[in-house]
């Protein structure tokens, strides 16, 4: 690889780095052309944009500490053949994807990967995969914040009605007295 090259590969690697929420590495050796494609197309669905690693280019890259002590200790750490997937859209999404995919692939093997300026583990994105969507949890979260005022309306709704219910009880005392 010429220096032009290299030089190209770094600067889209910063960009893409840098316009990422996560970067989940894999190692990928043994997974076939077939299989490389569809998880490609798969994850093009959910913004996730997928690259080849060239470990010195890489580390050339990250070099300037300009996106973290993280990215230099995962780039430092990556060995041999690494996929790597830019997820730019919502994290879990992506982690989802790749999660499944290793799991029904042993031939893709995650290794520790970046979001934002901290380094996850494997099993950290594993952890990752288990979350629910970003609207399950927003919904989740509206439905935290409402239920104080449903409860609390609930507790005010009680008052005029345990009146009404103390009420009837002494009417239909009084009903039964006198008859």
């Amino acid at each position: 690889m010429d220096k032009v090259t290299k030089d190209a590969f770094s600067v889209d690697f910063k960009d893409k780095l840098s316009k990422a929420n996560v970067a989940i590495f894999a190692d990928y050796k043994g997974l076939s052309a077939t299989q490389a494609d569809n998880l490609r197309r798969v994850l093009r669905a959910e913004k996730v944009v997928v690259k080849v690693l060239k470990n010195n280019v890489a580390r050339k890259a990250v070099e300037d500490g300009k996106f973290g002590e993280a990215a230099k200790q995962v780039i430092d750490s990556v060995v041999g053949p690494t996929l790597v997937a830019f997820g730019m859209g919502d994290p879990a999404a992506a982690a989802k994807i790749i999660h499944k995919f290793s799991q029904d692939n042993e031939a893709l093997k995650l290794k520790d990967s970046i979001m934002g300026l901290k380094r996850l583990s494997a099993a950290e994105i594993e952890a990752l995969a288990k979350l629910p969507s970003r609207d399950v949890l927003l919904s989740m979260l509206l439905g935290t914040m409402k239920a104080p005022v449903r409860d609390f309306a609930g507790v005010l709704a009680a008052v005029p009605r345990s009146l009404v219910q103390v009420l009837s009880a002494i009417g239909e005392k009084k009903s039964e007295q006198s008859a």
